[in-house]
């Protein structure tokens, strides 16, 4: 058994998971998103220790540079969320409840499951298929997640100029 690929995988899911538990606890909406591109890099690392460069390319392209550069873009252009900060909310007891509910719930079904072998040998999926795929069989729900993007990015510009 190679350590070196369950050390850097287990590194690598530590720092993802406290990245995004700065994510949900830092007031500053801003180094809020900066750890949220951290918490995306580390899950492109972690699509590498499993072999998966394709789909380790496709999160740093598409979440670690677009989405969060989107999102970075809303902030920016809202007026006060660098000034205000992130506001406590009440929901706050309800939603740590929830979240701990969640998590024993799935602590549960996780240690309760019998888990299947994966294959010998990993399918040909390669990113030629993928292409032909997201264009024939997926080409709607593509083109609706590009109209919902741009929709949110308009929305960011109108609350700017208001």
């Amino acid at each position: 058994m190679d350590y070196g690929y369950s050390l850097s995988f287990y590194a690598l899911a530590g720092l993802t998971v406290l990245s995004s538990l700065l994510v949900v606890s830092l007031r500053n909406i801003f180094h809020a998103a900066l750890f949220l591109v951290l918490a995306f890099v580390g899950i492109a690392g972690i699509y590498l220790t499993l072999n998966a460069a394709f789909l380790a390319v496709v999160q740093v392209l598409i979440y670690a540079g677009a989405i969060a550069v989107l999102m970075l873009f809303a902030i920016f252009l809202t007026r006060n969320a660098m000034a205000q900060g992130n506001p406590p909310g009440r929901l706050q007891a309800s939603a740590l409840i929830t979240a701990g509910l969640m998590f024993i719930a799935l602590a549960y079904s996780f240690a309760n499951s019998r888990w299947a072998p994966g294959p010998a040998t990993p399918p040909d999926i390669g990113p030629e298929l993928l292409a032909k795929e997201l264009f024939t069989t997926f080409a709607f729900p593509f083109e609706v997640a590009s109209v919902l993007l741009l929709v949110a990015m308009l929305g960011a510009i109108l609350l700017a100029r208001e």
